[in-house]
C-alpha cells in the first residue's frame, strides 16, 4: 500500500503554476507603456514586426540548438492560431492604437483579457458553463465600452483606437488559450518559438515594406523600449506564460491576469507619468471585477454528473 501523500506535494505543481504565470503577467505589464515609448519614434509598422522578426531569430536559434522536433500534422494548424493571435494580431493592433490613446487608458480596456481568455477556452472546450458566467462576462463587457465611450472628447462614440484595443482583446485571448493547451504537448517556450518561426516571413516582409519607406529612427529610449518588446513582450515573457498555463490548471492560473492592468496602470503613471485619474481608476476596478467573477465562476462550475 503506498503511503498518502502529504498536502503540501499535491499543491506544489499547482503553485509552481502559478509563480510561472505571474512571472509572466509582470513581464506583460510592462508592454503597454514600452510599446507607448517605442511608437513616439518609430513606425507602429516597424515595432509591430521588427519585435517578431528579432524574436524569430532567438526562437530559431534555441529550436535548433536544442534540436526539437517539428509539430506534426493539425499542431501546424494550432501554432498557426497563436502566431496569429500573439504575434501577429496582438502587438500590431496595439502598436497602432497607442499611437494616439494612452497607455493607462488602453490597459483598462485590454483588463477584458482574462475573461476573453475564459470565454474562449470555453468555447474551445465545448464546456457548457453557468449562466452567472455569462452574466460576468457581459458586465465586463459592457464595462470597458461604457469606459471608452464616457473618455473626454469622444464621449458617445467608440474611437477607432478602442476597436482596435478590443480586436487586440480578442486575438490574444485566442492566442492564449491555444497556446496553453498546445503547450502541453508541444512545451511551453517551444510553442511560442514555433508561432515566432512560422510567421517570420510574412512579418519579416512588413519590415521590408516599411524599411523602405520609412527607415527606422529613434531615440536610445525609444529603440531600448523595443529590444524589451522584442526579447521580453514577445518571447521570454511567453516562456513562462505558457509554462504557467501548460502546468495549470488553466482557469486558475489565467486568474494571475487580473494584475496586469493595475501593474500596468502604475508603470504608465511612474515610467510615462501619466495621471491616474478616477475615470481610469473607475473603469479598471470595474473590468477587472467583472473578469475576475467570470474566471472565478468557471473555475467553481461543478462537475457534470
Amino acid at each position: 500500500m503506498l503511503p498518502p501523500q502529504d498536502k503540501t506535494s499535491q499543491d506544489r505543481p499547482v503553485r509552481s503554476g502559478l509563480w510561472w504565470g505571474l512571472l509572466g503577467v509582470l513581464a506583460f505589464s510592462f508592454t503597454v507603456p514600452f510599446t507607448k515609448v517605442a511608437v513616439e519614434g518609430l513606425s507602429p509598422l516597424f515595432i509591430g514586426s521588427g519585435r517578431a522578426v528579432a524574436a524569430a531569430v532567438l526562437a530559431a536559434a534555441a529550436l535548433v540548438l536544442a534540436r526539437q522536433r517539428l509539430p506534426r500534422g493539425r499542431q501546424w494548424l494550432r501554432v498557426a492560431v497563436v502566431a496569429g493571435g500573439v504575434v501577429v494580431g496582438f502587438p500590431m493592433l496595439t502598436s497602432f492604437a497607442l499611437t494616439a490613446a494612452p497607455a493607462s487608458h488602453g490597459a483598462v480596456v485590454i483588463a477584458l483579457l482574462p475573461a476573453a481568455t475564459a470565454t474562449t477556452a470555453v468555447l474551445r472546450g465545448r464546456e457548457r458553463p453557468p449562466v452567472a458566467f455569462w452574466a460576468a462576462t457581459g458586465a465586463g463587457a459592457l464595462a470597458a465600452v461604457g469606459f471608452a465611450f464616457a473618455q473626454p472628447g469622444g464621449f458617445g462614440q467608440l474611437h477607432w483606437t478602442d476597436l482596435l484595443f478590443f480586436g487586440a482583446v480578442l486575438a490574444a485571448a485566442v492566442g492564449y488559450a491555444e497556446g496553453g493547451l498546445l503547450a502541453r504537448e508541444l512545451g511551453a517556450w517551444q510553442t511560442i518559438s514555433w508561432a515566432l518561426v512560422l510567421a517570420a516571413p510574412l512579418m519579416a516582409g512588413v519590415v521590408a515594406f516599411t524599411v523602405s519607406h520609412q527607415p527606422p529612427s529613434g531615440t536610445p529610449g525609444q529603440w531600448a523600449a523595443f529590444v524589451y518588446l522584442a526579447l521580453v513582450s514577445m518571447l521570454l515573457g511567453f516562456f513562462a506564460w505558457y509554462r504557467g498555463l501548460a502546468i495549470g490548471p488553466m482557469a486558475q492560473v489565467s486568474q494571475v491576469q487580473l494584475a496586469q492592468p493595475v501593474m500596468t496602470i502604475c508603470w504608465a503613471a511612474l515610467l510615462l507619468g501619466e495621471q491616474l485619474t478616477w475615470a481610469t481608476a473607475v473603469g479598471g476596478l470595474a473590468v477587472m471585477l467583472c473578469a475576475g467573477a467570470a474566471v472565478r465562476v468557471r473555475l467553481n462550475r461543478p462537475a457534470a454528473s
